[in-house]
């Protein structure tokens, strides 16, 4: 099972020295070499392996001009050759948009392999330097001792914030958790982040509209700076450290939320939501961005995988809202503003959210029990359903 750990790094004014140095050249050596992949395309319309860069970054370390490229571990500019050799590859499959130039501001980040580090005792040596560099430790269960990292990647946010991710691959799978027999489907939201299939709702925390005033005063201080100067930098740190603000406490609430989900759940539904498409709504793209629906279903993925649940994606098309889940009723339309309606077959009354996460709910039951694969992650062939004994045709779905 591969895992990471990310650990907050403390280093030394010379280990950061080091690491800065260490930053500059990997963005020299991205951007010379995606502008070299560019130019060489253009003039002769081919493209360019791994092995042809690597080949350039040799010629650029003997050229004369870049002999300080020699001053850092030549391990962190390989692997930058390989991360952008993969960006392209995720680019050409359409799984990625293409490769851009780096800046020196934002985010700055080194990966370091096992010919460029040491692991001993759980403490980490990097190459080019002679002393250990200081971490914090934030899992009591887990003997740092005890692991054996393949890579570390260090880096830097824009807050000046400084982190080590060190991968890892266990041997040993997690013990599933003990089954408990309840099931739950989730329609997420804006209002309310999430309402199960029992009424239980969650309350959207609205992270980034309570630092909004913040964020703005900040910026417009940060606009009235001279660019290039220190108090614009100061400026830039502190809207940075506001939007750290946010991207933590919302990390938090989306793990807290979705581990104990799947603690208390065997079976979890949701729906494929199309969150790319939904943004381009000027009015709401900011409230669904604060939301962060795309990586809350990465973490029940990982999370349920990994402790023995099971997760169940149903179609985004699905018409889980406008469908009565007493009788199987499925209005014509429904329009947003509709937050309760009364089923014109059985005369239910329906809070719009807790009827979509009951019918979300009877979907990902059904699909579990034909077999079906709907999930658009998973295999690129789908397996179809089971065949069932022929039943009367009946709009919706049946009643559980």
């Amino acid at each position: 099972m591969h895992t990471a750990y990310k650990v907050r790094v403390y280093p030394t004014p010379e280990q950061a020295a080091v690491l800065n140095r260490t930053f500059g050249c990997v963005r020299l050596v991205w951007n010379t070499v995606l502008a070299w992949r560019q130019a060489r395309y253009r003039a002769e319309g081919v493209a360019t392996s791994y092995a042809q860069t690597d080949r350039y970054l040799t010629e650029l370390k003997r050229d004369g001009g870049h002999d300080f490229l020699y001053e850092v571990s030549s391990v962190p500019l390989q692997q930058a050759l390989r991360h952008q050799h993969t960006a392209f590859v995720n680019f050409f499959a359409g799984r990625a948009k293409y490769p851009r130039f780096k800046s020196r501001h934002g985010r700055q980040s080194a990966t370091y392999t096992r010919s460029a580090f040491r692991w001993r005792d759980g403490r980490l040596h990097l190459a080019k330097m002679d002393d250990p560099i200081e971490f914090v430790w934030s899992w009591p269960e887990t003997d740092p001792a005890t692991i054996n990292p393949t890579t570390v990647t260090v880096s830097r946010d824009s807050d000046g914030r400084w982190y080590a991710s060190l991968a890892v691959e266990e041997a040993t799978e997690s013990e599933p958790l003990p089954a408990g027999g309840a099931s739950a489907g989730i329609d997420l939201g804006v209002t309310d982040f999430a309402v199960l299939s029992t009424g239980q709702k969650v309350a959207n925390p609205c992270h980034l509209d309570r630092k909004a005033r913040n964020l703005a005063r900040y910026q417009r201080r940060m606009a009235r700076k001279q660019p290039g100067s220190n108090n614009r930098a100061k400026a830039r740190a502190k809207v940075a450290r506001a939007h750290t603000k946010v991207r933590d406490a919302r990390a938090d609430f989306l793990h807290r939320t979705s581990t104990r989900l799947v603690r208390d759940h065997d079976l979890i539904v949701i729906e494929d939501l199309n969150v790319k498409g939904m943004v381009r709504n000027r009015r709401l793209a900011r409230a669904i961005s604060d939301c962060g629906w795309g990586e809350f279903r990465r973490q029940l993925e990982y999370k349920t995988q990994r402790y023995g649940r099971r997760l169940v994606v149903i179609d985004r098309w699905y018409p889980s809202s406008k469908t009565c889940s007493a009788c199987g009723h499925l209005l014509a339309e429904l329009c947003l503003s509709a937050r309760h309606w009364s089923c014109p077959g059985c005369g239910a009354w329906h809070d719009r959210d807790v009827n979509a996460a009951k019918n979300i709910l009877a979907a990902g039951r059904a699909v579990s029990a034909c077999g079906a694969d709907v999930s658009p992650q998973g295999s690129s062939l789908r397996r179809s359903a089971v065949k069932q004994e022929a039943q009367p045709v009946r709009v919706g779905i049946p009643r559980l």
